[in-house]
């Protein structure tokens, strides 16, 4: 009898237990992301987070955990998805093998400033809300990159210029940009970039101006063409199911917090374009303007991979592209 009362108190308070540490947990939010503290989408993840703590009074915090320190950024989709986390950042074009709205985001020469960025992102937005909710996930905010631009250690007026190296690509998009350039694509995170350059594992890359500045390029690369070949995105997102069971003034605060967020997303992507652009001449790399002629293959290119992309997204691609041009 003593023995029934010892499992019986036991249980009770395992349960008890259990109750306690699920409602502690729901208290605090981990968000991954793939980028270092000194990105700005990093800093803009920590201020989206802060606002959250502050303005549900305590009924919610977020932890952000940078630099892929808590998840690695090919994992954070599917951790976020299964619920091993509530919320997290990734950078869009990765996805690209899951759905074709994803590779939208990494067509060249499709937008290439950021007021033609915005107008492909609000046609676009829906259709990327939808692909996500297939997986159980609700977009909270996207951010954007300054413009990708050329980074190579010799001058490059023409492909011809780029024939035959090696390319650092980090989505299926970039690839597949790699491999009409006439380079060997070469999937290197930006951590190894580095590294990368300096043991010859590959000789060029397009990427922004900020992840230049960022992973200081200017100790292992000499030229930088602003070909501005188009503008990527960030985007965070949140289980879909944790989402619900938050009750309706703190979802009201999250999604307060990702509309700030996104806007100031937005307002740094364009600052920095100028800013870390000087900041990669002063460092001593030599910033140039592309020739007519690279820009007219690079814009070749671009429509290639539209078309390519309209094929595979269908009548849903056609109807986005419209609606982009006729904003």
């Amino acid at each position: 009898m003593k023995s029934l009362t010892r499992n019986i108190t036991t249980l009770c308070i395992s349960a008890l237990a259990a109750v306690t540490f699920t409602a502690t947990a729901a208290d605090r939010w981990d968000m991954p992301t793939p980028y270092g503290d000194g990105t700005h989408h990093t800093q803009v993840a920590r201020a989206f987070a802060e606002e959250v703590t502050a303005n549900s009074k305590g009924e919610l915090t977020i932890k952000v955990h940078s630099g892929g320190s808590l998840i690695k950024h090919p994992e954070i989709h599917r951790a976020v998805k299964s619920r091993q986390v509530q919320l997290g950042e990734v950078f869009i074009g990765r996805l690209g093998n899951t759905d074709p709205i994803f590779k939208l985001d990494n067509i060249p020469f499709l937008a290439t400033d950021f007021d033609s960025a915005e107008k492909l992102y609000k046609a676009s937005k829906e259709e990327l809300q939808k692909a996500l909710a297939k997986d159980n996930l609700m977009l909270l905010y996207a951010a954007p990159w300054p413009a990708q631009d050329l980074y190579s250690n010799k001058s490059v007026t023409s492909l011809a210029d780029l024939k035959g190296l090696k390319m650092r690509s980090y989505s299926p998009s970039t690839s597949r940009l790699a491999d009409l350039m006439g380079t060997t694509p070469v999937n290197i995170p930006f951590s190894d970039v580095a590294q990368a350059f300096t043991t010859n594992a590959v000789d060029a890359m397009v990427t922004s101006p900020s992840t230049g500045v960022n992973g200081q390029s200017w100790d292992y690369i000499s030229h930088f063409t602003t070909i501005h070949a188009w503008i990527p995105k960030n985007m965070t997102f949140v289980n879909k199911k944790v989402f619900d069971r938050l009750d309706e003034e703190t979802q009201k605060v999250i999604l307060a917090a990702a509309e700030t967020a996104e806007k100031k997303g937005w307002e740094l992507g364009r600052k920095l374009a100028v800013e870390d652009t000087e900041t990669l001449k002063k460092n001593g790399m030599t910033v140039i303007e592309p020739s007519d002629t690279l820009q007219s293959e690079m814009r070749a290119i671009g429509e290639v991979m539209l078309a390519d992309w309209l094929e595979e997204s269908g009548e849903t691609g056609k109807a986005i592209i419209d609606a982009y041009k006729a904003q």
